[in-house]
C-alpha cells in the first residue's frame, strides 16, 4: 500500500467537505437578500437546493476517490490509517464536528454501507468535543437601563436587514410593554442578541436572553413585511413557544455561521428539553443531525434494557412501525407488498418522504432521518416482532445471532396517534384536537400538500397538543389534484348502485365525502362542523388551489396568536 494514499483520501474527503460547506453558507447567506425583497418563491427553491447540496457533494467526492484507489476494497488498515489522517487534519477546523459525518458519508457511498464500525468511521465522536458555552463570541450585549429602547435599536442593527422598518420605534414601545413586567419580576438588567439572523420561510428571527440577577429569560423577535416596511411581529419569552419555533415538524433555518458547534451549544442553552440532534436539524445541517442522533441511540441502548415492540396503532398498509418504549421515536420500514387498495410501490413512497424532506412542512409534517443497514442487538427484539417484521418486509431485514441489521428504515419522533387520542380524552380535548386537526389540513394544503388518507390513524399529537400528519404516502400536491363536485344522481336508483354513476379519475377529490370517513362519532361531527364545515366543500379547496396557482404564498405563524404584539 502506498504510504501517500491515506493522507490523499484525507486530503480529498475533507476538500470535498469544505466546498460542500462553503456552498451550503453561500445559500445560507443569501437569505438576508431574498427576505429584503420578499421573494417567497427563491426562499421556497433555496431551502430545496440546499438540501440537495450534501448527496452532490458526497457523490462528487466519492468519484474523486475511485479515481485515486485502484480498486475500492474494504481495508481495515488503509480506512483507519485515512480516518486517523483526517483527525490530524480536523484539529482547530471550525467545523470539525460536521467534517467528521461528511467523511461517514463518503465511505458508506464508497462501499454501500458496509463495513460500517468505529475503525473506519466516527461511529462515535473523533476528536471533538462539545463547543463551551461562550455567548460572547456569538452575541453583542448591554445594559438595558437608562433606555430599553435605545438598547434594543443598538442591538437589532435595524440596516443590516437590507430593507427599512415601517415604524421601529413603535414597534419598540409595543415589545417594552411586553417585556417591563418580566423585567422587573426577574430582575433584568441586561440584553442580549445574537449576532446571527434566523431566516425561514417569511419570517426573520432574533433570537438572544434577557440577563439578570435571578438567571436568564430565553427571547426570540420574529420580524416580518407588511405594507409599510418590516415590523416586529412577536415576542416570546417562553421556552416552550420558541420550542414549537425549532420543531421538528418546520422547514430548517437559514442561519449563517462558521462555528456551528457553538450556534447549537447556544441553543441547548435556550431550549434544553431539545437533543443535539434536533438542534443541528433546525439549523439545516440534518446529515450531522443524523449523526448525533445515531450516537445518542446507541447511548440510549447501553442505559436501557427494554425490548423494541410494535408501536400503538393500527397497523398500516405501507408502513411496519416499531418503537423503545423508553424512547421518543418510532422506526418505520416499507413493507415488501402493500395492503390493498394501496398501490404504490417502494420507489413511489420513499419520493415522498424526499418530498416532504424538501417541502415546507409549516408546523404540520414530522421530519424525518433515514437509514441504511441500520443495526439493533438482536437480543432486544421479541421473537413476535422479528416474525412480524420477517412477514411484512423480509427483503428489507437481515438476521444473525448478535444482530437485526434493516436496509433502510425511517426514524421519526413518536407521537399519540391522533385515534386513540381521542378515544381517551373528555370533551375538551376532544374538541381542541378536533380544531386543531382541521388547522393541520387547512396550513398543509395552503402549503400545497393534500394529505390523501385524511383518517386520524395518520395524525399524531405532540406533547404540545399540537396535530401533525405522519403517513406520508398518499400525498401529493394540491396543484395536482382535481376537486370535484359529486353530480346529481341520474335516477333514483344511481344512488343505491354499488359503483358511482360517474367517472372518476386518478387524481380526482371529492371533498363532500370526507364526513363519511372521518366524522362517524357524534361527538366528533359537532367539534369539526363549529370551525371547519369548509373542509367538506369543493369551492374551498378549489379556491386554495387557485390561489397556489397564482403564486400566493400563506403567512403561517409558528407561534400563538398571544405571543403577537398585534394580534
Amino acid at each position: 500500500m502506498d504510504g501517500r494514499l491515506p493522507t490523499q483520501l484525507a486530503y480529498r474527503i475533507l476538500a470535498g467537505f469544505d466546498k460542500h460547506y462553503r456552498l451550503f453558507t453561500r445559500t445560507t447567506v443569501a437569505a438576508r437578500e431574498r427576505f429584503a425583497r420578499a421573494d417567497w418563491a427563491a426562499v421556497q427553491e433555496a431551502q430545496k437546493e440546499r438540501i440537495r447540496f450534501y448527496s452532490e457533494r458526497v457523490s462528487e467526492t466519492t468519484r474523486e476517490l475511485i479515481q485515486l484507489l485502484e480498486k475500492p476494497v474494504i481495508s481495515t488498515e488503509l480506512w483507519r490509517n485515512t480516518k486517523n489522517a483526517y483527525s490530524r487534519l480536523l484539529l482547530g477546523h471550525p467545523q470539525a464536528e460536521l467534517a467528521e459525518t461528511f467523511f461517514n458519508s463518503v465511505f458508506s457511498r464508497l462501499f454501500r454501507h458496509r463495513g460500517l464500525d468505529n475503525q473506519h468511521l466516527y461511529i462515535h465522536a473523533g476528536n471533538t468535543v462539545r463547543a463551551p458555552f461562550r455567548p460572547e463570541r456569538l452575541s453583542q450585549s448591554a445594559d438595558l437601563q437608562p433606555d430599553p429602547i435605545a438598547t434594543f435599536k443598538s442591538l437589532i442593527r435595524p440596516k443590516r436587514f437590507g430593507c427599512p422598518f415601517g415604524d421601529l420605534d413603535g414597534d419598540l414601545e409595543l415589545v417594552w410593554q411586553r417585556l417591563a413586567p418580566i423585567v422587573d419580576a426577574n430582575e433584568v438588567t441586561r440584553l442580549e442578541l445574537v449576532d446571527s439572523i434566523f431566516y425561514r420561510n417569511k419570517g426573520a428571527y432574533l433570537v438572544g436572553r434577557l440577563l439578570g440577577a435571578k438567571g436568564f429569560i430565553p427571547l426570540m423577535m420574529p420580524i416580518r413585511h407588511d405594507e409599510d416596511g418590516l415590523h416586529i411581529d412577536a415576542v416570546l419569552t417562553n421556552e416552550d413557544d420558541i420550542s414549537i419555533v425549532f420543531s421538528f415538524t418546520r422547514a430548517y433555518f437559514m442561519v449563517a455561521t462558521q462555528t456551528p458547534g457553538a450556534l447549537v451549544r447556544y441553543l441547548k442553552e435556550l431550549l434544553p428539553h431539545k437533543t443535539w440532534a434536533e438542534l443541528y436539524s433546525a439549523i439545516g445541517l440534518q446529515k450531522h443531525g443524523k449523526t448525533e442522533f445515531y450516537r445518542s441511540f446507541l447511548h440510549h441502548l447501553n442505559q436501557s434494557r427494554d425490548q423494541f415492540v410494535a408501536a400503538p396503532g393500527i397497523k398500516g398498509m405501507v408502513m411496519t412501525v416499531f418503537t423503545l418504549p423508553s424512547l421518543d421515536i418510532v422506526f418505520k420500514v416499507i413493507k415488501d407488498e402493500f395492503t390493498p387498495p394501496k398501490d404504490s410501490n417502494k420507489a413511489q413512497v420513499k419520493a415522498k418522504y424526499e418530498l416532504v424532506k424538501q417541502h415546507d412542512r409549516v408546523g404540520r409534517m414530522a421530519d424525518t432521518h433515514a437509514y441504511s443497514n441500520f443495526v439493533f442487538p438482536r437480543h432486544r427484539f421479541s421473537e413476535a416482532l422479528i416474525e412480524e417484521l420477517m412477514a411484512d418486509a423480509p427483503s428489507e431485514v437481515e438476521l444473525t445471532d448478535q444482530q437485526v441489521i434493516i436496509k433502510h428504515l425511517y426514524v421519526e419522533r413518536r407521537m399519540t396517534p391522533l385515534n386513540l387520542y381521542l378515544d381517551s380524552a373528555d370533551e375538551a380535548q376532544l374538541a381542541a384536537a378536533i380544531d386543531d386537526y382541521g388547522k393541520a389540513i387547512k396550513q398543509l394544503a395552503a402549503a400545497n400538500i393534500f394529505p390523501g388518507d385524511m383518517l386520524f390513524k395518520n395524525f399524531g399529537v405532540t406533547r404540545h397538543g399540537r396535530v401533525v400528519f405522519y403517513d406520508y404516502d398518499e400525498i401529493s400536491y394540491m396543484t395536482e389534484c382535481n376537486f370535484r363536485e359529486i353530480p346529481a344522481p341520474r335516477y333514483p336508483e344511481d344512488e343505491w348502485a354499488a359503483e358511482p354513476w360517474y367517472s372518476v379519475g386518478p387524481m380526482d377529490v371529492f371533498p363532500e365525502e370526507f364526513g363519511r370517513f372521518l366524522l362517524g362519532r357524534a361527538e366528533v361531527r359537532k367539534a369539526f362542523m363549529v370551525h371547519h364545515k369548509d373542509l367538506l366543500t369543493q369551492a374551498y379547496w378549489q379556491g386554495l388551489k387557485e390561489g397556489i396557482q397564482a403564486g400566493q404564498f400563506p403567512d403561517l405563524y409558528p407561534y400563538r396568536k398571544a405571543c403577537r404584539l398585534r394580534p
